[in-house]
Parts: structure tokens; C-alpha cells; sequence
């Protein structure tokens, strides 16, 4: 009888679909876990193009809320081991460099918001052509608590989403680094 009354609010809420099975309807109510990847083409040289996916080096394109602020190092620096925090508006996440290589082209981060949610951020970039590198990016994002499932699911919604915003922003700093140069 729980999985009956479970199904139509599953349904209704749309964490589930008609074509999932009962079952299902009854792990609503656990925390939502979400992957997702995109790929897009950064029109540099990977040793450029690393550079652009560290806390730092994203200041350059990833908006005016991307505000790192450093714990270690001290002077901020893009390194493996490199812990820092950003604000989300109320909310403030911790984010943990567990992975920098520039020169394969490896970067992943570990990030959280107390009590809310815990995700990963792989990067990984392989050259196409000397000028040319190709950027895949995957988001893993899991609930702490279900009462956050619905903001990991459109946090994963707009991840999947990602790539054009991203590639865009990259070109126009790229195309900005250009202008500015003598």
C-alpha cells in the first residue's frame, strides 16, 4: 500500500516517471544523486588552456559570482591541495583541489555545502591540434539529506547544460587576453 500512495506524489513531483518501475516510488524519499557530463572545444594550446580551470584561472570567465576566497595556499595559488571557499548566495561551499596536473590536463575538485550537498568536479583536457584542446567536464552531485533533492537535480539539469555557456565565456576571455595584448 506505500508504494501506491507513493507512486502518484512520485509522479506528480517528477521524481519519477510512468516507466519506472513501483519500486522506485519508494526511494523518493533518499537523497538524489546526479552525474553528468559535457564536452567543448577551447580554441588554445593545452598548456593555455589548463590554466583556465583553476580557481584562479577561472576568475577570468567563470562570472562575477566566482569569488574564491583562499584558506591554503596563502598567497592563493592554483595547486593540487589548494582548499578555498565561494559563497552561493546564503550558502557557503567548501571546495577541495584534489587533483591539479596542467601539464596532462587533470583537474578535479571535491566541494560541499554543510548539511545540503557533496559533488565532484572532474575536468580533463586532451590536445586536438596544437592550438586546440578538448575539454570534458563531469559533475557528480549527491544530497546529504533529501530535503536537497531538488536543488541537486537542477543542479544537475543545468550542469548537463553547461558546456555551451562554458565554451563561450572561455572565447571571450581568451579573445579579451588577445586584445589586450600590445
Amino acid at each position: 500500500m506505500r508504494a501506491a500512495t507513493l507512486l502518484p506524489l512520485a509522479l506528480a513531483t517528477g521524481v519519477v516517471s510512468a516507466g519506472q518501475p513501483i519500486a522506485m516510488a519508494q526511494t523518493a524519499a533518499l537523497p538524489a544523486h546526479v552525474s553528468n557530463s559535457f564536452k567543448f572545444i577551447v580554441p588554445a594550446p593545452l598548456s593555455r588552456a589548463s590554466a583556465l580551470f583553476g580557481p584562479e584561472g577561472e576568475r577570468c570567465w567563470a562570472g562575477k559570482h566566482w569569488k574564491p576566497e583562499f584558506v591554503h595556499p596563502q598567497p592563493a595559488q592554483d595547486v593540487q591541495g589548494a582548499i578555498f571557499t565561494v559563497q552561493h548566495g546564503l550558502h557557503k561551499s567548501v571546495w577541495v583541489n584534489t587533483v591539479f596536473d596542467p601539464i596532462v590536463g587533470r583537474m578535479q575538485y571535491v566541494s560541499f555545502i554543510p548539511d545540503a550537498l557533496v559533488f565532484t568536479v572532474e575536468v580533463r583536457l586532451s590536445v586536438l591540434a596544437p592550438s586546440s584542446t578538448k575539454v570534458e567536464v563531469t559533475y557528480v552531485r549527491t544530497a546529504l539529506d533529501a530535503a536537497a533533492n531538488e536543488d541537486v537535480l537542477a543542479m544537475g539539469k543545468q550542469d548537463a547544460e553547461s558546456g555551451p555557456e562554458w565554451q563561450r565565456s572561455i572565447e571571450e576571455c581568451l579573445a579579451a587576453e588577445r586584445q589586450a595584448k600590445p
